[in-house]
Formats: C-alpha cells, structure tokens, sequence
C-alpha cells in the first residue's frame, strides 16, 4: 500500500518492493534447522552464534511488526487528509506538468489509498486524484 502526503512526488519504481530482498519467518527458520541439522557434529557451531542469530531475526521482526503500524498509521492520516480535503478549493497537477483548478466533491478508499474526485469551474470531472497530485490548497 503507498500512502501519499499532499504534495510529494513518488516515483511507481520506488513503491514496488523487492520480494528477493526479505525473508519471512518461516523461512528464517527453515533456514535456521536446516543449519542445526546439517552442522558438522565435530565441530558445532558455538551456541553464542545461535542466540546472536535468534536475538537479530527477533529484533528484525519487530522492525517488521513496527513497520506495519507505521504503514496502517500513514493510511488512517491520509485518509483524514482526504476527508480535510473534500469542498475545497484545490490545482491539481495532471500530465505534462499542468494544473488544474477545482474542488474536491468526494473521496474514495482503495487498497492504494484514498483517491479524490475534483470538480473543476469548466471542464471534465477528474476522478481518480491521489493526494500526491494536490499541488495547493486554497482557503
């Protein structure tokens, strides 16, 4: 899920995650056994290195944990920055680098976010605005 503040460009390359780059938890300790298990029983790997590994993969996971909090939490704030939003006066910035001027007259939750529907004084009914596209509120 991206969650966007008013005003910030985010380029489609940085949200995408990496699947390559984590482990999970089980993963972890299938990876863990599988290393109990095939260890050379003349010489063990030292039990020190066993809890450092555990004491990490622990401290990464409630990174982890932290991190979604974090992301649930950046969700409900833009979701009230959305609703701060709604019948008021707003450019837009579209494609090419142009703005446009409206109102936002509704809001609507996807996975992705809040997305808004801006009312312009002429013109087309612009649907589908993320909160990043908000260039100026007006009062």
């Amino acid at each position: 899920m991206t969650v966007d503040a008013i005003g910030s460009v985010l380029n489609a390359r940085d949200t995408q995650l990496n699947p390559n780059n984590s482990i999970n938890q089980e993963s972890f300790l299938r990876l863990f056994t599988s290393q109990l298990q095939f260890q050379d029983p003349l010489e063990p790997v030292d039990n020190r290195e066993f809890l450092a590994q555990l004491a990490q993969f622990s401290g990464l996971e409630t990174a982890r944990q932290t991190g979604e909090s974090i992301e649930s939490l950046l969700f409900m704030t833009s979701g009230q920055q959305a609703f701060g939003l709604l019948n008021r006066p707003v450019e837009v910035l579209g494609q090419g680098n142009t703005t446009t001027s409206g109102t936002v007259t509704a809001v609507r939750f996807t996975e992705a976010g809040p997305e808004l529907t801006v009312t312009p004084a002429s013109g087309p009914v612009l649907t589908g605005i993320r909160i990043s596209q908000i260039v100026l509120v007006r009062p």
